[in-house]
């Protein structure tokens, strides 16, 4: 990443992906899965649904529910997380295509 200088302070441009940038393992899968949960949130916030009716409407508990809306969602696989969006009344596309990179990456698009 390209650095520079602004009064004084070294910045540095983002790749795009905050866990890349803070060097954590599997950043494309946090990258993924914060994205998810955004959606949940955006979702429980138009549904004007508690903490309560969403994990009964999702089928997880309400502690599971209180860690994802503080940003903890490591309790919570991929999958589960697109459960929860369906029980949303979200669809989810799962597109797959070939690169022409020597190793594929994983993208999250919302419509």
């Amino acid at each position: 990443m390209k650095k520079r200088r602004i009064d004084g302070t070294e910045v540095q441009r983002s790749s795009g992906n905050v866990f890349a940038d803070l060097g954590l393992p599997d950043a494309d899968k946090l990258k993924i899965k914060s994205g998810l949960v955004i959606e949940i949130r955006k979702a429980m916030r138009r549904l004007g649904l508690t903490q309560q009716e969403a994990a009964k409407r999702m089928g997880i508990t309400q502690p599971k529910v209180s860690d994802m809306m503080r940003g903890d969602f490591s309790n919570l696989s991929e999958r589960k997380l697109m459960d929860c969006l369906n029980r949303l009344g979200y669809d989810i596309e799962i597109k797959v295509k070939p690169t022409s990179d020597p190793v594929g990456h994983l993208m999250l698009a919302i419509a």
